[in-house]
């Protein structure tokens, strides 16, 4: 007896588009330059050589959204873009509303996100990578957000970081970016669930275990210990293309520091959502856990931060325009407005940098080695910028030490990069150095998410920068963040300064 026919699902290709965004939505917009074009041409036959693709892209708080994609619809994704729900701009770090998108204009004035309509993600080829996830090899690319005007979504923090590079490169100038991060390695205990949480209301931390004792710093021995879990993830990470460059044990239990070399601005932003995403993947897979949570609750631990160097190079005599021609100089007259602008906008730009409350606990005065004042000094890890360099050397670059591992790339590097630049363009003075970056009469820097805040949003500069729809939501997104830490706190003795709560490790342990 023959076998029943099997029936047709596959529809016609009239149907095709349905379910991505619009046809012809690239083409119809102008969106791509020969470079962005030549590189989705070429995707377009190596999509086959993956079983699914996943299109990402980093939200306010600069965690990684995503769909998961078969090769045939990611082909029509390439031309037509991705429907996606805006609830990733809307919910804060503990999935609450924080924005009335029912409300006229979305709550932000934003007519296109007014009751919670779509938008559109286009894939940026040139940042397809593949990852290998056990016998499944999965594609993995960052999106562009648009409205569904063709219009860059306002919304979109690589949009913002995009638009000041591009206009940096038309001038001749690229932002230079070295990565240097901290994280936690731990070991799962209990890989069950645990307690389900709900809208504003975080489920169990994950169930761990210190994976050392701690506090030896740069241990060989350390290290060594951890190789079975380095190892494969180093190899991983090279082998998309990510430059590491060192790796170190640090002081607390797992804490382990990962630089790369130096990239470009965009490329770098783009990095650390691959770097984070993968970290916490690989680790899993080998029974660890991988945080970037700046201070876990977690007894004994040290808190971690994202040390950000940068300069600017002059692509046309490809040189370093921070490097001093002057013998006694530590920096060049722009490397030091830059520097300046730095300091000048630095309350503003903590709240880019440091955007989470727990982030904070580590900016405490009894860390030295993390800043708590507006101060620069040469070698000196406890300013908030180090100057690195001398007259002609071609490595010169400023870095920044306030920053949390956890923070959105994007807003980070494009609030260091639009301060240094306002300070070139006004020839502002960075001041002498500081004999103590600790000294209790300089500016003191934010201590808490709330006055970052505020001051972020009393800040012109950033106002441009962001723009008045994404300058509004990242506001809300915080405060709803505030007020639902405010409201489990309230009643509950108050902890020190530089002790993260249970409330934080439920918050921010699992996800970042």
């Amino acid at each position: 007896m023959d076998a029943p026919e099997i029936a047709d699902y596959s529809g016609t290709a009239r149907y095709a588009a349905f379910g991505t965004g619009s046809v012809g939505f690239v083409d119809e917009h102008r969106l791509f330059g020969e470079a962005q074009q030549e590189a989705t041409d070429k995707l377009l036959s190596l999509s086959d050589s993956v079983d699914l693709i996943r299109v990402v892209f980093g939200d306010p708080h600069g965690l990684v959204r995503s769909k998961t994609l078969t090769p045939a619809t990611f082909r029509t994704v390439l031309r037509n873009g991705m429907d996606m729900s805006p609830g990733p701009f809307v919910f804060d770090t503990g999935h609450a509303v924080a924005i009335d998108f029912f409300a006229d204009g979305g709550g932000i004035n934003l007519s296109e996100l007014t009751g919670a309509g779509d938008f559109v993600v286009i894939p940026d080829a040139r940042t397809f990578r593949i990852l290998q996830r056990g016998e499944t090899r999965v594609g993995w690319v960052i999106g562009d957000e648009y409205l569904r005007s063709g219009k860059p979504h306002p919304l979109s923090s690589r949009a913002v970081l995009r638009r000041m590079t591009d206009r940096l490169a038309a001038s001749g100038l690229d932002f230079v970016v070295g990565l240097e991060m901290e994280w936690y390695l731990t070991r799962y205990t209990d890989r069950a669930v645990g307690t389900v949480g709900g809208f504003g209301v975080q489920g169990s931390a994950p169930s761990v275990e210190p994976v050392n004792l701690g506090y030896q710093f740069n241990s060989d021995a350390y290290l060594d210990d951890l190789l079975p879990v380095i190892g494969p993830l180093s190899r991983a990470l090279e082998q998309v293309g990510l430059p590491l460059r060192t790796i170190e044990h640090e002081s607390g239990p797992g804490q382990l520091e990962f630089t790369f070399s130096p990239m470009s601005g965009l490329a770098a932003a783009d990095a650390v959502l691959l770097l984070r995403g993968m970290t916490k993947q690989i680790c899993a897979d080998l029974g660890y856990h991988a945080s970037f949570m700046a201070l876990p609750a977690l007894d004994g631990f040290d808190a971690s931060g994202w040390h950000l160097h940068q300069s600017l190079f002059d692509l046309n005599a490809g040189a370093n325009i921070f490097a001093a021609d002057e013998p006694d100089r530590l920096l060049s007259p722009l490397g030091e407005h830059y520097l300046a602008g730095l300091l000048a906008h630095a309350p503003a730009a903590t709240a880019l940098a440091v955007p989470t409350i727990n982030g904070y606990r580590r900016l405490d005065e009894s860390f030295s080695l993390s800043p708590d004042r507006t101060s620069w000094a040469p070698e000196n890890r406890g300013a908030l910028i180090r100057v690195l360099g001398s007259a002609g050397a071609a490595a010169t670059h400023l870095e920044n030490r306030v920053g949390e591992p956890s923070a959105n790339p994007y807003l980070y590097l494009a609030a260091q990069l639009a301060a240094g630049l306002d300070g070139i363009e006004r020839k502002l003075d960075p001041g002498i150095a500081a004999q103590n970056p600790h000294d209790p009469v300089a500016s003191r820097l934010p201590t808490n998410l709330v006055d970052a805040l505020a001051a972020l949003e009393a800040d012109p500069l950033y106002r441009t920068v962001l723009g008045e729809h994404l300058l509004t939501a990242f506001l809300a997104l915080k405060r709803s963040e505030i007020r639902r830490y405010g409201e489990w706190a309230a009643g509950r003795e108050p902890v020190a300064s530089n002790q993260a709560t249970e409330w934080e490790q439920r918050e921010y342990f699992a996800h970042f």
